[in-house]
């Protein structure tokens, strides 16, 4: 009985019950209750039911109480679950209400066993149809691994918003993001758990987006995001902004420290000109490449040779030190010293230090100088 599909009837007449049971005996295993209120019960801790026989009118939930409460559930399979009512007496109008509360099917009392079985396995066989269908079209839009849309979506995404930007003459951007150093990753952390960390630092990157914006899996290591209506400017600022919590970033795996950074590649129209949504794609991912050929921890926008930024913030200079990146913050100790220079004035009026402020300014110079 274990391997048989698990049908559910309801009703509170035991002989009913047993009489549908031995209709269904042997091609389904059939589970029994006598009310709608544990018929309820059963549906939300019992995943195996696949469809449900219910009668209208029983104890503490009738028929019509089940099947809205059903229909009504957070609970995705139980929005979608074959519904049968077992009809009476009743008359167009109880009909019209269950069809209203989206029953899926009526069996009149009495009915034979080869219509129950025939209504029953015509439903059951369109809900697996719906559900290969849905398959179908989560394995075009989602990548099965990490969740995340794919590259065939991220190109209908695309394909949307360049007609859009012509029909309109909005701007458009597209990004591709890549972790530096992922293959040396993987040889450390195995594919597994580098998939993790990668997937991690992408969901953070969902909640930062805008909701029309799309993020999807590109590569290994590697996610796209296509930005309706947004500039190459607007779009560079967020990658910096992007590019800068990677670094800042403090990530502990298996009692290990992981330092990542990301390197990020831009297109856009007006700005780039390419003949498909594939196209602009690729340009984003090949200036990606870009990046990470260089040095990688930076961004490549249209029209702009790849180079990391020539000055950080105080804000983030301590970030930074903070997440153990000292050599981050190295080449641009002359710019944050000018930054720091009028607070160091206040320090040395307040505490009267003495300190040889002229000199501490002129190396700051030199500093900031030989960087450029």
């Amino acid at each position: 009985m274990a391997n048989l599909p698990r049908i559910l009837v309801v009703d509170d007449s035991k002989v009913v019950r047993a009489s549908l049971a031995h209709h269904l005996k042997g091609i389904y295993d059939v589970r029994e209750e006598e009310n709608g209120e544990s018929a309820w019960q059963t549906l939300v801790l019992d995943h195996s039911i696949l469809a449900v026989i219910s009668d209208l009118q029983m104890p503490k939930l009738d028929g019509f109480q089940l099947l809205e409460r059903v229909r009504a559930s957070r609970l995705r399979r139980l929005q979608q679950l074959p519904f049968i009512l077992v009809s009476g007496e009743e008359g167009e109008e109880e009909r019209l209400r269950a069809s209203s509360l989206g029953v899926s099917d009526f069996i009149a009392k009495g009915a034979g066993s080869a219509e129950i079985l025939l209504r029953l396995n015509h439903l059951l066989a369109l809900s697996d149809a719906r559900a290969s269908l849905e398959i179908s079209r989560e394995s075009l839009v989602q990548d099965p691994e990490s969740g995340f849309f794919t590259r065939k979506y991220l190109e209908l995404q695309i394909a949307q918003a360049l007609s859009h930007s012509a029909r309109h003459g909005v701007d458009m951007s597209v990004m591709v993001l890549a972790f530096d150093g992922y293959a040396a990753l993987v040889d450390r952390l195995g594919e597994d758990v580098a998939g993790q960390v990668g997937a991690r630092f992408a969901r953070m990157l969902a909640g930062k987006m805008r909701q029309e914006d799309s993020l999807g899996h590109f590569l290994p290591g590697q996610f796209a995001i296509v930005s309706p209506g947004t500039s190459a400017a607007f779009c560079a600022a967020f990658a910096e902004r992007v590019r800068q919590a990677v670094e800042v970033a403090r990530l502990t795996v298996r009692g290990e420290s992981v330092a990542l950074t990301v390197s990020i590649g831009l297109a856009g129209v007006p700005m780039d000109r390419v003949a498909s949504a594939g196209a602009m794609l690729d340009l984003a991912a090949l200036r990606t490449q870009e990046a990470m050929g260089v040095g990688g921890n930076r961004i490549v926008a249209p029209g702009a040779a790849p180079a990391i930024p020539n000055s950080i913030s105080i804000q983030h200079a301590l970030e930074l030190l903070a997440a153990g990146r000292r050599e981050a913050v190295l080449p641009h100790l002359g710019a944050l010293g000018e930054q720091l220079l009028p607070l160091l004035r206040i320090i040395d009026s307040e505490f009267d230090l003495a300190l040889p402020m002229a000199g501490i300014e002129q190396r700051f110079i030199e500093r900031a100088g030989k960087k450029q």
